[in-house]
């Protein structure tokens, strides 16, 4: 304190814990502890905006002309602070756009450049996000003139469409409408490495075979969106890289034919950047010291010049004309031999044995100067690889043909994690329904919904068959992704109706019930099958003694064969549901983690987990029958039995040593209950615990069905794009 006489210097002012620092005490202390931070991230409590605000209605109002006139004069007003290739920032541009969007993995839709994340750790710092920071402050003034009703995702993603068009491509459209998060997202798992770029066998079970590359990542290293460029492992082998590019697509849901026009239409334009030594070059964004400003990766050897840009190491152009979207790729790969050589920066790579000197690139800033182009061993495998180099002869023999064929790929690139059309918004929106974005018709309303209710009532089927189906069918929806959900019924068509989860018996008997019922009412199927889940609801809420409707809205539309890509949607399969206590084999992971995986890309927080859990289980609602975790004898009523019996201390638990548990009687030590750690996680935990004395307490049960309800109708309702639309 000032005046008291006392020096304090040396003496930290700050407390230190958990207010300042990123370990989390839960990881640090109790490594074994269930961490629940994944169902509290990005809520209203780290979101800026209005709790009023819809950035869909926001964007709506969005002047699009106008933000693509300025998008595009920003790609040849090159700024001294970073100076852009040849004066046109375009390369840069469809880099960032590219490696945003290019963090997708189809395994469970997480990444992708769909929510900004790209502004946070640990993308903007990742070694293959290099000087990537320096385009999204050249997008600044755009952000900043058009405020909230542009966000950073839709606007990324925007700048590498519109340099695309810039530099001569006729693109395929573009769909605004994706919402920013305001933080990292710490649910998504890059891999188990402690450093970047670590060797690529910390995520293979066999180097050799790409397809043991662990579930759910896609990149060979950590810190890369693809593959490495100077080869597997950094040692050039074109074939090996070929290999490692199928799969790595692949596993962001492209096919071979994509994945060559990706490649190649991507270095149709721009260069690499390895001209200096990386011991030179600064920090990554998170690291830098608040002087930098999170600009990171700082060259004090550029000294103004594109031409001394560093990122990858890797140094030149794939082409003569490097602002152009042409057939030059082509002509450079096909049109010369190749020897591999190393970069300035002492990076692999590949230049011409011979090449002329008019035919080489100029300088990025001098004009008068050629250097050799380079390819990296991601291009030689267009070359090499049969399959690969087929499909780039079919696009030089038809340069029309590559370029919708890019087209397509770049759209699918840039908007694969927007989900279906319906969240598509602005005047460049293709009319073309596309597979990948999993088409759904548009579904009847005007239909008598209590006659269909009338229908179900009177029908054979439990309320327990009703509730699971429509479960299962609405499970399926990730946030992440907005892929799967209830609307489009598409548990009925393969290869959902023969998933294990989907107990394909039962369904099909139950759907043998329900689909009539959709026939003579003219509902869909997919209503019905959502429709019949509340009833079952509402007959269990009477059963408990008490009166509540669930709240229904039609609308939903059946999905067809021709409308579904089975191989696409084969990763949506379950492979357990702890919110039917349910695996499909035993797993590294524990079944309260997998719950948590699944819960949070149903878009739901802790105590909606807990209280659909509890739910549930009272309802029977397990897979197979399953009496674990049913904690009551009063099963089919909707009560709070299983958290007044979970947390009554008149019972002891025990392991069984199979996984499971039995809940004894203190007294009497007569065993009253089975569980699983699905289900005790709710009284050891001390979050799930805090809410499942919520629910357990006497006043509290009229409020348990409220929330069950209104969770329960929002999962049903988490697809419903056409609601919002």
């Amino acid at each position: 304190m000032s005046g008291s006489g006392e020096k304090t210097h040396g003496v930290c002012p700050v407390v230190h814990g958990a207010n300042t620092s990123m370990e989390k005490p839960a990881t640090r202390w109790w490594p074994d502890a269930l961490n629940l931070d994944i169902l509290h991230q990005n809520g209203a409590r780290t979101n800026p905006m209005d709790p009023d605000f819809n950035y869909h209605d926001a964007v709506k109002a969005l002047d699009f002309d106008a933000v693509k006139a300025d998008v595009k004069a920003l790609m040849t007003d090159s700024q001294d602070w970073w100076p852009a290739d040849w004066g046109h920032y375009g390369g840069l541009m469809i880099r960032l756009s590219w490696h945003s969007a290019g963090s997708y993995r189809l395994a469970d839709g997480r990444g992708g450049g769909g929510s900004g994340n790209i502004r946070f750790a640990p993308l903007n710092s990742w070694p293959d996000n290099a000087s990537l920071d320096k385009a999204r402050r050249l997008l600044w003034p755009i952000k900043k003139k058009y405020g909230n009703a542009l966000s950073w995702a839709d606007l990324i993603l925007l700048s590498g469409t519109i340099a695309y068009e810039s530099m001569g491509l006729k693109t395929f459209g573009f769909g605004f409408g994706r919402e920013d998060i305001w933080g990292p997202e710490i649910d998504t798992y890059w891999g188990s490495e402690q450093e970047w770029l670590a060797r690529s066998e910390e995520r293979y079970d066999d180097l050799d075979d790409p397809s043991t590359l662990e579930n759910p990542l896609a990149a060979t290293h950590m810190g890369l969106i693809y593959v490495n460029p100077e080869g597997v492992n950094g040692v050039p082998d074109p074939m090996k890289t070929a290999a490692q590019i199928r799969e790595t697509f692949a596993r962001m849901a492209m096919n071979d034919e994509e994945t060559a026009a990706l490649t190649c239409g991507g270095h149709t334009v721009g260069k690499a950047h390895g001209r200096g030594a990386v011991d030179n070059i600064g920090v990554a964004p998170e690291a830098t010291k608040v002087d930098q400003q999170g600009l990171g990766w700082s060259n004090p050897g550029q000294h103004g010049e594109a031409t001394n840009a560093y990122t990858s190491g890797i140094e030149g152009a794939w082409t003569k004309d490097p602002i152009v979207f042409d057939m030059g790729y082509f002509d450079m790969l096909f049109g010369h031999e190749w020897e591999q050589v190393k970069s300035p920066a002492g990076a692999c790579q590949w230049e011409p044995v011979n090449i002329k000197e008019e035919d080489k690139p100029v300088d990025p800033t001098d004009p008068t100067i050629r250097h050799n182009p380079m390819m990296t061993d991601a291009d030689m495998a267009m070359k090499v690889d049969p399959i690969y180099n087929a499909y780039c002869q079919k696009f030089i023999a038809d340069p029309a043909y590559f370029e919708d064929i890019f087209a397509r790929a770049w759209f699918k690139l840039t908007h694969r994690d927007m989900g279906p059309r319906a969240n598509y918004i602005g005047p460049d929106t293709p009319n073309e329904e596309l597979v990948w974005q999993d088409p759904i018709p548009a579904g009847q309303s005007g239909y008598d919904v209590e006659a269909v209710k009338a229908k179900i009532v009177a029908s054979t089927l439990s309320a327990a068959d009703m509730i699971t189906t429509a479960w299962d069918s609405a499970r399926t929806y990730r946030g992440s992704d907005m892929r799967g959900g209830a609307n489009g019924a598409r548990i009925r068509l393969a290869p959902q109706k023969d998933w294990v989860g989907n107990e394909p018996a039962r369904l099909a008997k139950v759907l043998a019930v329900l689909e009539p019922i959709a026939a003579e009412t003219g509902a869909s199927i997919a209503d019905v099958i959502v429709l019949a889940g509340n009833v079952g609801i509402e007959q269990a809420i009477k059963a408990a003694g008490f009166n509540m409707d669930v709240p229904f809205r039609a609308g939903r539309g059946d999905a067809s064969e021709t409308m579904t890509d089975a191989e696409s949607f084969s990763v949506l399969e379950p492979l357990a549901d702890g919110f039917r206590n349910w695996q499909k084999q035993e797993y590294a992971v524990s079944p309260e983690e997998m719950m948590l995986d699944r819960a949070q890309l149903l878009g739901l927080t802790g105590w909606e987990m807990t209280v659909l859990v509890g739910g549930l289980r009272v309802l029977g609602a397990n897979f197979g029958g399953s009496m674990h975790g049913v904690l009551t004898d009063r099963m089919g009523q909707l009560t709070t039995d299983f958290f007044v019996n979970l947390t009554d201390m008149g019972n002891s638990w025990h392991p069984r040593g199979d996984g499971t548990y039995e809940i004894r009687d203190r007294k009497s030590g007569k065993t009253k209950w089975t569980a699983t750690s699905a289900d005790l996680v709710f009284g050891s935990n001390s979050i799930l615990r805090a809410y499942a004395e919520v629910y357990a307490q006497d006043d509290n049960h009229e409020k348990f069905l409220r929330d069950f309800i209104a969770t329960w109708t929002k999962v049903m309702n988490a697809d419903r794009f056409d609601l919002s639309a």
